[in-house]
C-alpha cells in the first residue's frame, strides 16, 4: 500500500514542480520587465502595470484562478484554454506567472531603488551608458539585495501550487485527498506534506548558498 500510494503521490508532485518551475521561468522576467515599466517617467506606461499589481496583490490568488479560468468561457462563449487537463494546466500557469511576476516585480523595484544614486553618477561619470551600468554594477548588487525576500515568495509559491486543485489540476494534495474517497485512509494527505517539507528544504539550502556566494557585497 506504500508503495502504491507513493507512486500516486510522486505522479502528483511531478506537475507540481511542473507548475512551479515554469512559473519561474516566466514571472521572474516578466517582473523584472514589469518592475522597470512601473517606474518609467512614461505615465501610459507606468501606471496601467501600477493598476494590474494593485489589483494582483490586492486579491486572492485562488480568485485569480478561477476568473482566469471560467472567465473567458462565460463572457465570450468560448473556452480559450482547450479542453482536458492541459487546458486547465495552462489556464493555471497564467494565473500563476501573472500573480508571482507581480510579487516578483516590487521586490526588484525595491532592490533596483535601493542602490543609491552616486553608482549611477559615478557610472555616468565613467562614460558607461544606462544599459551598461545597470548590468555591469547595479544588477548584481540588487540580486544580493532581493535574495533574501525573493527566496520567500519562491518557497510560498511551492505551498500556493496546491491551489491549482480548484480548476481540477493533478497535483500532489489531489492525488492524496483520493485516497480519501478511494480507500478510506487518511495518511496519505498527511504524506504530501513530506514532499513539501523535503523540496522547500532543498530550496531553503540552496538561498542559503546563493546568500553566502553573494557576500562579497558586504
Amino acid at each position: 500500500m506504500l508503495l502504491t500510494v507513493t507512486l500516486s503521490l510522486l505522479n502528483g508532485f511531478g506537475m507540481t514542480l511542473k507548475l512551479f518551475a515554469l512559473t519561474l521561468l516566466f514571472s521572474l522576467p516578466l517582473g523584472l520587465v514589469m518592475s522597470l515599466g512601473s517606474m518609467s517617467k512614461v505615465k501610459v506606461i507606468r501606471w496601467p502595470i501600477v493598476f494590474l499589481i494593485w489589483v494582483m496583490r490586492g486579491t486572492p490568488l485562488l480568485l485569480q484562478l478561477l476568473v482566469i479560468y471560467y472567465g473567458p468561457g462565460m463572457m465570450l462563449h468560448n473556452n480559450i484554454w482547450g479542453a482536458g487537463d492541459g487546458g486547465r494546466f495552462t489556464a493555471a500557469l497564467v494565473a500563476f506567472v501573472i500573480n508571482y511576476a507581480c510579487y516578483f516585480s516590487e521586490i526588484y523595484r525595491g532592490g533596483i531603488q535601493s542602490i543609491p544614486v552616486g553608482q549611477y553618477e559615478a557610472g555616468q561619470v565613467l562614460g558607461m551608458t544606462r544599459g551598461q551600468i545597470f548590468l555591469r554594477v547595479i544588477l548584481l548588487q540588487v540580486i544580493k539585495r532581493i535574495v533574501p525576500p525573493m527566496s520567500n515568495e519562491i518557497i510560498n509559491l511551492v505551498k500556493d501550487t496546491s491551489l491549482a486543485r480548484v480548476i481540477a489540476v493533478y497535483e500532489v494534495i489531489w492525488a492524496g485527498q483520493a485516497f480519501i474517497k478511494s480507500d478510506g485512509i487518511l495518511w496519505p494527505l498527511f504524506y504530501t506534506g513530506v514532499f513539501y517539507l523535503v523540496f522547500c528544504g532543498l530550496l531553503t539550502a540552496l538561498f542559503g548558498r546563493l546568500e553566502k556566494a553573494l557576500d562579497y557585497f558586504r
